[in-house]
């Protein structure tokens, strides 16, 4: 079966169904002529996880049937896509259905390796080893808190791009403070086990979280990167990126960031720059071989943290640079890689990291939003979800 669209839209994640409805509200002409190509079923509002996580919200209020969410006027195709053929503008997905296109909008986020760590997949989910990076395992992180007497709790990170950056210390702030309500902290040892080098890349807001590390008397070993989890001793096994040596720790509850990556279709295809990511151009998001293609969020090489809020500056770039190109006018919209971490590091508190390509700050707010606040910790818990399902995925901010 083939079928041709004028925009070819391969993700309805963010990015794909923000931009699918910014096209659409700014070319009522591409009514019917705009695909949008994603096999799932549930979208889901991720930066919420780690309040799930925390015991603070419910995993059930991320999770929308796609079918509502997908933009009227755009056609839903519920397949996968298997490989690109930009040289002929066109894709195949895994039932066989073949899609030409004037222009292609890749988003199709980003791949997690869940095995790429020894034992993890085994052992995710039960016996103290836990996640946030997945619908179906983040109430075990909860479960891990609540249930934790004492011992060794260790949080990672892993030595590849992830989504959010700063989620893997996040859930470790809220689980130092849980524990210290449930008077268990005296005899434990929260420990941060990071491939980072430091606790945050922009010196501002990691000066705030270094004070933090030390407030909470959290021990910190960066270079260090998890490469197996033996659940029947409840120990992990990391490389030290500086010695490459192996150091084997015990746990009682581990939570784990696994290694992520660009899709597989993505990264073996013509479209994927030498690490697998989309290559497009940083500022205005179109692809440096092929001038009919753009992308965005997770899955594309910009070099920006891969957060919801960054798509939220690039949705824009990429709607009303396609839109030009239709028009046969010139591309003017750009993008500075603004990106945000709403870093939560309690139960009533978070610092709002913005900033852009050159980890310069890029705040939102006219106050110093490297401190502690409690009025962010509400934006980000009860008014930042309102604003994702009812403005960015529709179009309007």
């Amino acid at each position: 079966m083939d079928k041709h669209y004028t925009v070819a839209i391969v993700g309805a994640g963010t990015g794909g169904i923000s931009v699918a409805s910014r096209l659409l509200r700014g070319a009522p002409f591409l009514k019917g002529k705009v695909a949008i190509i994603d096999p799932a079923e549930k979208h889901y509002y991720q930066p919420l996880w780690t309040l799930v996580g925390g015991g603070v919200a419910e995993k059930e209020v991320t999770e929308r049937s796609m079918a509502d969410l997908i933009p009227q006027g755009a056609d839903w195709i519920q397949e996968a896509v298997n490989a690109f053929y930009p040289e002929e503008n066109s894709l195949t997905t895994e039932a066989n259905t073949s899609i030409t296109y004037d222009y292609l909008v890749v988003a199709a986020g980003i791949q997690v390796n869940w095995d790429q760590i020894k034992g993890l997949r085994d052992a995710i989910g039960k016996d103290g080893v836990c996640s946030n990076y997945s619908y179906e395992y983040v109430d075990s992180t909860w479960e891990s808190i609540r249930n934790f007497k004492g011992g060794k709790a260790i949080f990672t990170q892993p030595n590849t791009p992830i989504k959010c950056g700063g989620a893997p210390q996040k859930i470790m702030y809220l689980a130092d403070e849980y524990f210290r309500k449930s008077g268990v902290r005296d005899k434990s040892e929260v420990i941060f086990a990071s491939a980072a080098e430091n606790i945050f890349a922009v010196k501002r807001y990691a000066d705030t979280l270094d004070q933090v590390i030390e407030r909470k008397q959290i021990t910190t070993n960066y270079n260090r990167n998890l490469v197996e989890i033996i659940p029947d001793k409840k120990e992990a096994v990391f490389e030290n990126l500086k010695t490459n040596e192996k150091e084997t720790m015990k746990y009682d509850m581990i939570h784990v960031v696994p290694p992520m990556s660009a899709p597989d279709f993505i990264s073996q295809s013509q479209l994927a720059d030498a690490q697998g990511w989309v290559d497009v151009d940083p500022f205005t998001l179109q692809h440096k071989t092929y001038a009919n293609v753009f992308s965005l969020g997770d899955s594309s090489n910009l070099p920006t943290s891969k957060t919801g809020a960054a798509i939220r500056k690039q949705a824009p770039v990429v709607a009303e640079n396609l839109l030009a190109l239709l028009k046969n006018k010139e591309m003017k919209a750009t993008y500075d890689g603004y990106t945000s971490c709403p870093l939560v590091t309690g139960y009533n508190s978070l610092v709002l990291a913005e900033f852009d390509y050159d980890k310069n700050p890029a705040e939102s707010f006219p106050i110093d939003q490297s401190k502690e606040r409690v009025s962010m910790y509400i934006m980000k818990k009860d008014f930042l979800p309102i604003m994702y399902w009812n403005g960015m995925l529709k179009g309007v901010m």
